[in-house]
């Protein structure tokens, strides 16, 4: 069985994730959190293997709410569910530590594979193009782009800091500030949130 918390500020798109999820075989959703306030007490007492985390929350980017779930002892994957999903997101989802990247507007059959295959240790996210890595590169500094490299190339944090010569703590703060140069801004409808 795949635990699920499902992290997203719609209530109707909450209640529906959970009856969908509820009704594949070997998902469980084990709760429905409205916002980060509430995903923390419901991280750790429900322990899922996945989260379905909403990129758009209230107050938070689902880019830092990932970075700190991934800070957690026994990090569960994390999926991002945007309606916002595409290729542009990839670079900063990975720098966050994204699992997967799946877009709201696909077919139920591609969120249930996508949240089998990060449960098993799977990325589920678009491929990078060239056009992309040099849209990052033209925004990050010359320094950054080791460790976007490595990054990119699932190199763990200690080595990174070990081949740069830095502390695991400064890389983890220069990734944060990369995060936030290739981040991609989403329009709000007007009268939105």
């Amino acid at each position: 069985m795949i635990r699920i918390l499902i992290v997203d500020d719609h209530p109707a798109l909450r209640a529906g994730l959970t009856a969908v999820l509820r009704a594949e075989p070997g998902m469980v959703p084990l709760d429905a959190a409205a916002s980060v306030h509430d995903l923390w007490p419901a991280l750790h007492r429900t322990k899922p293997d996945v989260v379905v985390l909403d990129y758009h929350l209230p107050e938070h980017d689902g880019l830092v709410v990932c970075r700190r779930i991934k800070r957690e002892l026994l990090a569960p994957a994390v999926l991002l569910y945007s309606a916002y999903a595409d290729a542009s997101l990839t670079i900063p989802a990975l720098l966050a530590g994204v699992d997967g990247l799946v877009s709201k507007a696909a077919p139920a059959n591609e969120l249930y594979d996508a949240i089998r295959r990060v449960s098993r240790g799977e990325r589920v996210l678009p491929p990078i193009s060239r056009e992309l890595l040099d849209q990052a590169g033209a925004k990050l500094s010359a320094d950054d782009l080791p460790i976007l490299g490595m990054t990119l190339d699932s190199t763990p944090l200690t080595e990174m800091a070990q081949t740069l010569g830095l502390e695991p703590t400064d890389i983890a703060r220069r990734i944060d500030r990369m995060i936030k140069r290739l981040k991609v801004e989403i329009p709000v409808p007007r009268g939105a949130r």
